[in-house]
């Protein structure tokens, strides 16, 4: 850190424009302050400062050096340059001036996630010691890139010499049934970087991320690779933070905040399950990483690949408004990948058989034929646990706790002849005694069997073939070879070696029953990521759903089309006049509070307020409010091309509450992901 008592201002461009980093939306704005003529050299555009804002010491971001004031009265001096390293480029500048307006956020908050804290050890390293350049990190050449794999796929060879050669080209890409994506991607980004690109591949989550990181080694070596995870310390981000702004950090690979990451000559973007929860950002303004990305790729003129086994109706929309295209597989190359897909709903043809349990017919057939073959079967349901819910048999309402209203559930039981009684889910009281709150019964049955008590049953149906469960927090990775039963929830699948002979879709009906915005979205992408790690039809694979196949939904899986799933779930979503068809922001908080807000809001012409309503079941409050406070959720609506002046509506109505030191907590999430 540089500190001096200034004594006069720099010879040229004195005035400095900095944003305070407060996180105050009143205060979202630059300041003129003078530059001392000893921090001239260091006070550069894009660099970490301390000034004295109002009486306090606090940080900021220069923003633009200038030989004129903005303001009129006196300007105070720059306290102190905490460091010349530019941490904010002009591009980035860019980007989060727009998410800011897109959202209706404070930069302060958004720049909080785009660029990783300070540390000074990591800057008196690097400064220390001549950093080798991208290139002289590894030894292969460009020429050991295998990108053959990509021709299976329509103009997939166009797309793929677009890229390299720099010209932008936006793709959905959906792959085929056990395509090798990790290998696919890798090869790509390589191509683009040795050429002298810079690529960021976004994935979901640590697991994800460590299949991909493994691909990645195979091509190029580890310190080439600069991988942004959530287990990083603040020194390791920090330093690879600055490989990255100067160069060496040529391929990022990470989960939802690398995509901020500043390569230079920015060429490629890859997203990998856009439609994850896990790529929006828990925090305050909720941005998602798609977002990021889409914004970061028309700004700079870079590529874009959404790569995911199902499909989001907000990709879709980017391909219905010609900014993207398909990226599909030929008939030939998607008949040899597929597995046999079959609908069990039609058991007629094979009696009534117990010894199969829950069962249908269709799926214990393959199933055991695959054990028989040698080969390991995959089975997903739902939920994890034993019977995480429980409902009544009378009338079907939810059974749930006298005590605290949370949702009554078995647990597992050390000893399968003595199940456990009702226990609650949120605060563990017993209920051996429950009525139903609707009708008054006082029976009550599993709603859906969790992976648990699925692993315990298949166990004797199986028998003598072991049984792995993986979901929770006790998930595996990948199997051994040979014949096996593999239960697991959604995104806990393991890969095997070999690929499963069978994939068993069950209980269905709980993941299209769901009361949400995106359960039929969801639900595809959950099933068409299990389907993948199948083996092919001319293998013996086989992927049979527990769910009749007139459902849409089921048809596009059975079909394999998740361009259709996405474009007809787009269409219902224009009909509804819901997101992304329509711009929707939902405003959260007490009745007080939104009527504050509501006083204090401007909306452009042709936008709405719907609502307000009661906050959905299981949606969490905002940040601040008592326990048990009732919160309601108001909607604004409008059509897309109004986003941003709705988005300035929203911030200056938190700015105006703000001023007035309301006490009313308010939180705007714009699109949520999750309606109720």
């Amino acid at each position: 850190m540089t500190s001096t008592r200034p004594t006069a201002a720099a010879e040229t461009q004195p005035v400095a424009r900095v944003l305070p980093l407060l996180g105050l939306p009143q205060l979202d704005r630059p300041f003129d302050y003078l530059v001392p003529r000893a921090l001239s050299e260091d006070a550069k555009v894009g660099c970490r400062v301390r000034i004295r804002f109002h009486g306090q010491l606090v940080n900021g971001l220069i923003l633009e050096r200038t030989d004129t004031p903005a303001h009129e009265g006196k300007l105070s001096y720059l306290k102190d340059v905490i460091s010349p390293e530019v941490v904010y480029p002009a591009h980035m500048r860019r980007l989060v001036d727009s998410l800011a307006e897109y959202y209706g956020a404070t930069r302060s908050d958004i720049i909080r996630a785009a660029i990783p804290s300070r540390h000074a050890r990591a800057e008196r390293i690097r400064n220390e010691k001549l950093s080798p350049s991208w290139e002289e990190l590894g030894k292969l050449a460009v020429d050991d890139v295998d990108l053959s794999a990509w021709q299976r796929y329509v103009f997939g060879a166009s797309y793929v010499d677009a890229v390299v050669a720099g010209t932008p080209s936006r793709a959905a890409w959906a792959p085929v049934p056990g395509e090798h994506c990790e290998e696919m991607v890798a090869a790509l980004s390589v191509a683009v970087a040795r050429a002298g690109g810079g690529v960021v591949v976004i994935v979901p989550d640590s697991r994800t991320l460590g299949r991909y990181e493994s691909a990645f080694r195979e091509l190029i070596s580890a310190r080439q690779l600069t991988v942004l995870g959530s287990g990083l310390g603040p020194e390791s981000r920090y330093r690879r933070y600055l490989d990255i702004l100067h160069g060496q950090g040529r391929i990022v690979l990470g989960t939802r905040s690398a995509a901020f990451a500043p390569v230079k000559n920015f060429q490629l973007a890859v997203i990998v399950d856009d439609g994850d929860d896990n790529l929006v950002d828990p925090r305050a303004p909720y941005v998602h990483a798609r977002e990021v990305l889409v914004t970061r790729c028309a700004q700079e003129s870079a590529s874009l690949l959404f790569a995911s086994a199902g499909r989001t109706a907000e990709v879709a929309l980017l391909i219905a408004s010609g900014w993207a295209h398909n990226l599909v597989a030929s008939q030939e190359a998607l008949g040899e990948a597929m597995p046999e897909m079959l609908s069990s709903v039609d058991t007629s043809e094979d009696p009534d058989d117990s010894s199969r349990g829950r069962l249908p017919a269709a799926a214990f057939r393959r199933a055991k034929q695959s054990l028989r073959d040698e080969l390991p079967v995959l089975v997903q349901v739902p939920r994890k646990g034993y019977v995480p819910t429980l409902s009544c048999r009378s009338c079907g309402t939810a059974a749930r706790c006298r005590w605290c209203n949370g949702p009554l559930g078995i647990p597992p039981s050390d000893d399968p002849n003595a199940p456990a009684p009702p226990t609650c889910r949120w605060c563990g009281r017993i209920d051996v005694h429950h009525r139903c709150h609707s009708c008054g019964s006082t029976k009550i049955r599993p709603t859906v069997i969790g992976s648990d008590r699925t692993a315990e049953e298949f166990g004797r149906i199986f028998s003598p073939f072991p049984v792995v469960a993986s979901s929770g927090e006790r998930i595996t990775d990948e199997i051994a070879p040979g014949p096996r039963v593999v239960v697991a929830t959604p995104g806990a699948e393991p890969r095997s070696p070999s690929g499963y002979g069978t994939v068993l879709l069950l209980d269905t009906w709980a993941m299209l029953g769901r009361q949400d915005l995106r359960a039929d979205e969801d639900a595809f992408a959950s099933w068409a990521h299990a389907a993948s790690l199948g083996r092919s039809k001319e293998q013996g694979g086989s992927v049979v759903i527990d769910a009749d196949a007139a459902h849409p939904t089921v048809s596009d899986l059975l079909a394999w089309d998740s361009v259709g799933a996405a474009e007809r779930e787009l269409h219902d979503r224009q009909a509804a006049q819901l997101p992304p068809a329509f711009h929707v922001a939902a405003v959260d908080g007490t009745e007080a509070g939104l009527r504050s807000f509501i006083e204090t809001l401007e909306l452009p012409g042709g936008a709405e307020i719907l609502g307000p309503v009661d906050l959905p079941r299981g949606a969490r409050p905002p940040a601040g409010v008592e326990p048990g406070t009732p919160i309601q959720r108001l909607l604004v609506r409008c059509e897309r091309r109004k986003a941003r002046a709705v988005g300035a509506a929203l911030k200056t109505a938190q700015a105006v509450r703000a001023t007035k030191k309301d006490p009313e907590t308010v939180r705007v999430i714009v699109n949520p992901i999750r309606f109720g």
